[in-house]
C-alpha cells in the first residue's frame, strides 16, 4: 500500500473503525508540497510524513495510528525516527530484516516495534538479535504469505506457490514456537490472501492472534488513491493479477496494466530514476528495469496507463466502493466455524 495508498485518510478511518490505520511511509513526498524534482528527496519524506501523522490523528484522535517503514529504503531510519518523534503508536517493518529498528525507536518505548517475516527462521534470527542487543522483544510478528500478497515477495520466483511458504504451513509453526519459547508474548499476526470473516477466523484457528489486510481496503472511500485506481479493481478480471520482476530485484505482485504489458514485451517505462530511494536498485545503479517510485506515484495519482498497481490475488473479487466503517461491520460479523 505504498506511495500514498494507504496514507492518513485510510489509516484514520480504520483507526476509527477499531482496527490500526498504517500509513506507508516510502516516497510519500512526490505528492506533497514539500517535493520538488531536483531537491532534497529525503527531507521532504521527513515533513511529509509529519504531515500524514498529524492528519491522521486530526480525523482520529483516539485510534491506533501507526506507519510501516522498509528497511529496503535508503532514508529508512529517518522514517522511523520521524515516525515515533510525532506519535505513532506501531512500527511495522519489512522489505529486509529490521535489525536495527530497537535503536532507532529507542527512546519512545511506547511504540510497538512489529517486524515483517517470510519464516521461522527469520522470526528466531530476529528475536534472538533484538533480545541480545537491545534487551527487547518484537511486539509481535507479521508472517506475510508471498503465495498471496501483493506487492514485494519475500521469496524467489522459483519458490512462488510452494506450501512450505504459506500461512497453512507457517503461522502455526510461529505460533507453537512463541508459546513455548515465550509464553505467547509475541503474538503472530497473518497477512496476504485475507477477504473476509471465514479468512480471518481461519487464520485464527492457525494460532494467529490478529490479521492485516491491505488490498481488501484498496475500494473504499477513503484509500487515499485515485478514482481511476480503485476503478482499476472493480474492472478487473479472471487473469489480470500478475508477476513481475521488481528493480529491488524481488518478484512482485500486480494488477495487469498498460505498464505491465509494456513492461512484458521489454518496452523502456518509467527508465529515469526520480527518488533514489531504494538501498539496492537495478534502475538506478545497472540502468536496467524501471522506476518503482515512479510507476507506483503515477498510479496512485491516477494514470493506469503509465503506472504500476500492487496488489494480492483477490483482486478480482471487489465490486464496489464502500466506507471503510461498512467494510469492518461486515469483517466482525458473524464469526465463522473452522473445522
Amino acid at each position: 500500500m505504498g506511495v500514498r495508498v494507504s496514507a492518513h485518510k485510510l489509516a484514520a478511518a480504520v483507526a476509527n473503525a477499531g482496527g490500526g490505520g498504517i500509513i506507508a511511509t516510502v516516497a510519500l513526498s512526490l505528492a506533497s508540497k514539500h517535493y520538488t524534482k531536483g531537491k532534497d528527496y529525503y527531507k521532504a519524506n521527513i515533513k511529509a510524513l509529519a504531515d500524514e501523522l498529524a492528519w491522521a490523528r486530526e480525523k482520529s484522535a483516539d485510534g491506533i495510528i501507526g506507519t510501516n517503514c522498509m528497511v529496503a529504503i535508503r532514508d529508512y531510519e529517518a522514517m522511523v525516527r520521524t515516525s515515533v518523534e510525532h506519535g505513532a503508536q506501531m512500527i511495522i517493518s519489512g522489505a529486509g530484516l529490521p535489525l536495527r529498528l530497537p535503536e532507532y525507536a529507542a527512546d519512545f518505548p511506547q511504540c510497538a516495534l512489529v517486524p515483517i517475516v517470510s519464516s521461522l527462521r527469520a522470526a528466531k534470527l530476529l528475536a534472538k538479535r533484538w533480545h541480545k542487543t537491545y534487551k527487547r522483544l518484537p511486539d509481535a510478528f507479521v508472517f506475510e504469505d508471498p503465495n498471496t500478497a501483493g506487492g514485494h515477495l519475500g521469496v524467489g520466483r522459483e519458490e512462488l506457490y510452494g506450501e512450505e511458504h504459506g500461512a497453512d504451513h507457517v503461522v502455526p509453526q510461529l505460533a507453537e514456537w512463541s508459546e513455548k519459547q515465550y509464553g505467547g508474548e509475541i503474538p503472530i499476526i497473518s497477512a496476504g490472501g485475507i477477504w473476509d470473516r471465514k479468512d480471518i477466523d481461519h487464520m485464527f484457528s492457525l494460532g494467529a492472534k490478529g490479521v492485516q489486510m491491505a488490498s481488501r481496503f484498496i475500494c473504499t472511500h477513503e484509500c487515499d488513491a485515485a478514482p481511476s485506481f480503485k476503478q482499476s479493481f472493480i474492472d478487473a478480471k479472471e487473469g489480470d493479477v500478475v508477476i513481475i520482476d521488481s528493480p529491488a530485484g524481488l518478484p512482485g505482485r500486480a494488477l495487469k496494466t498498460q505498464f505491465t504489458e509494456d513492461l512484458f514485451r521489454g518496452e523502456e517505462v518509467a527508465t529515469k530514476c526520480i527518488a533514489t530511494c531504494l538501498e539496492h536498485c537495478r534502475c538506478r545503479d545497472e540502468k536496467e528495469t524501471f522506476c518503482i517510485a515512479e510507476a507506483l506515484h503515477v498510479a496512485q495519482q491516477g494514470d493506469m496507463q503509465k503506472g504500476l498497481v500492487f496488489t494480492g490475488t483477490n483482486a478480482t473479487r471487489h465490486k464496489k466502493i464502500v466506507h471503510v466503517s461498512e467494510l469492518f461491520e461486515e469483517l466482525n460479523g458473524v464469526p465463522v466455524k473452522v473445522r
